[in-house]
């Protein structure tokens, strides 16, 4: 089987190009396009694929902790100060954190509370008018099993979440505690042409020299099973049970998101059906959807597109 994949930053926008107009639901007629080509499609989920994460499903999967019942992930950031180009402060064009930053946070408790959402209840808050899209968001997710899973996430770059995890950054570096520099910029323009500069090839991209020990991470996440409570982390799995607390290592990473790669190369070379294909993807952007719905209308609201983990 032939493979498509297609890396697209803001999900909002992500199923509006290329696609049959005889279907009405776009995220729809990706998955079906490709099963009709013959194709594989692979969304390259980058945090779902850190090596904790694996390795705390894994742990679930061996059933030596019993089931999931609960999951919490909380992060906070500087996201919405960060260099941004114009349509990222327009939720409509897949702007603000619940397109951006949220698609990470649903795709890592979807991967360990086995996949298929039921309900989303969700809040999202916007609260600089400079910046005038979502910057955190707070979410509830119940799963058909009965498990739940609660979503944190805070961009306004005050409270700094990496605290939790001795200071290694998303990417897995060693950073300086709270030694982040207000930007200021000049326009729109000077902030886009900044954020363009930086981008993988472009005038300011440097290539890291530096030897990663530790795996990369996005916030913290608790997962609480019948007999203990699972904590990945950037160099393992912390195990709380019993009353102790152990770590199940993890050796330093040899290439960064390795992983994401292993996965495109499984469905090109061997034919091998990737976890995170079109109908995984469009399950993560209900959720997505849903918080934004929720938050608006005030209520719950229910899953029809959710799939089990492969």
């Amino acid at each position: 089987m032939r493979t498509l994949r297609i890396g697209v930053a803001g999900l909002g926008r992500a199923f509006s190009v290329m696609l049959p107009t005889f279907v009405r639901d776009p995220r729809v007629a990706l998955v079906a396009a490709a099963r009709s080509a013959g194709v594989f499609l692979i969304v390259g989920h980058s945090h779902s694929f850190d090596a904790p994460i694996l390795r705390t499903r894994a742990l679930i999967a061996s059933d030596e902790y019993g089931a999931v019942r609960m999951i919490h992930a909380l992060n906070y950031t500087d996201f919405l100060y960060r260099p941004r180009r114009p349509e990222e402060f327009d939720t409509a064009q897949g702007g603000g954190a619940v397109f951006n930053q949220a698609a990470h946070q649903v795709d890592i408790v979807r991967l360990i509370g086995g996949g298929r959402v039921k309900s989303v209840r969700a809040a999202t808050g916007a609260w600089d008018a400079t910046r005038p899209t979502e910057g955190s968001y707070s979410a509830l997710l119940t799963f058909e099993d009965g498990a739940f899973a609660s979503l944190t996430y805070g961009g306004y770059g005050h409270f700094d979440s990496d605290e939790f995890s001795g200071w290694i950054g998303e990417m897995g570096q060693q950073k300086q505690p709270y030694a982040r520099k207000p930007q200021n910029f000049a326009n729109a323009v000077a902030e886009a042409a900044l954020k363009n500069a930086r981008n993988y090839g472009a005038a300011n991209w440097r290539e890291s020299t530096e030897q990663l020990t530790t795996h990369q991470h996005f916030g913290t996440v608790i997962v609480s099973c019948d007999r203990a409570d699972l904590r990945p982390m950037p160099n393992g799995v912390m195990i709380y049970q019993n009353g102790a607390a152990q770590l199940d290592p993890l050796p330093p990473p040899t290439i960064p998101r390795v992983e994401v790669i292993d996965e495109l190369y499984a469905a090109v070379a061997e034919g091998r059906p990737p976890l995170r294909d079109g109908a995984w993807a469009m399950a993560t952007l209900e959720v997505c959807l849903a918080m934004l719905q929720s938050a608006r209308a005030g209520q719950d609201v229910a899953m029809r597109h959710q799939v089990a983990v492969r």
